[in-house]
């Protein structure tokens, strides 16, 4: 991305370089914001590719599939890389056409993906199949090699997830709740809500310990806001009797 802004003004790299490192920083937590920063990062180098392949992704993570299309397909042209071509596939998943991303998967693209890219296109395929709702040929698009191994890679425990999520929406809860399980040893990151789905499906209800003490101290105060008024009341009868008396 450096090199690619080396060949604009130096200023105007740094004004750019700036909305790109925003977009970066807040694509997760506000991804409205970033996809603001992105906007002004192409307004100003709307000719390089790593200023159109980070608009893709802020219109991407806020669900704008046609525009984020749109910039994927223009920094594939600029750079001749295929790398995008999964988030592609799925920006027509979003756009509600799983028959194109079914097709995309099948093109000699997927071929020239690296091993990650091959498995997020098996991904985006498995989705595809469930949107279509052909439930089996999910779960049979996401058996591979890649899911039989051992080995844990940085798209493992995503790859079982999504492997248990099939198996579970077709009612094979035994195997689902084991690939879970499996999904959640690979997630080194907490990239996955598996621990969450496990104690689902085990009828295990978390609860916030700071929540409970804030209920439990409202309900001292409560209570000793209650105990209060009551002895107020006892000393204003006691007052009465006396002028009665």
């Amino acid at each position: 991305m450096r090199q690619e802004l080396m060949s604009l003004p130096k200023t105007l790299a740094e004004d750019v370089s700036r909305n790109l490192v925003m977009v970066a920083r807040l694509i997760d937590e506000d991804p409205e914001q970033a996809y603001a920063y992105s906007r002004i990062a192409l307004r100003l180098a709307s000719r390089v590719a790593a200023v159109r392949e980070a608009a893709g992704f802020a219109a991407y993570a806020t669900q704008k599939y046609s525009e984020a299309l749109a910039e994927f397909r223009a920094a594939k042209r600029m750079t001749g890389s295929v790398e995008l071509w999964p988030v592609m596939a799925d920006c027509e998943r979003g756009l509600g056409r799983p028959e194109r991303a079914m097709a995309m998967a099948g093109e000699p693209e997927v071929q020239k993906l690296d091993k990650a890219g091959q498995v997020e296109m098996r991904l985006v395929a498995a989705g595809a199949r469930r949107d279509m709702g052909q439930l089996d040929a999910a779960i049979v698009t996401l058996q591979s090699s890649e899911l039989a191994s051992n080995a844990v890679h940085p798209w493992t425990a995503r790859l079982r997830y999504a492997y248990a999520d099939a198996l579970l929406a077709a009612g094979r809860e035994d195997e689902a709740r084991e690939w879970f399980g499996k999904a959640l040893e690979a997630d080194k990151d907490g990239s996955t809500d598996a621990s969450d789905r496990l104690a689902e499906m085990d009828g295990v209800e978390f609860v916030d310990a700071l929540d409970e003490d804030e209920d439990e101290g409202e309900e001292e105060a409560g209570a000793a806001s209650e105990s209060a008024a009551t002895a107020k009341g006892g000393e204003d009868t006691g007052e009465d009797r006396t002028s009665e008396a």
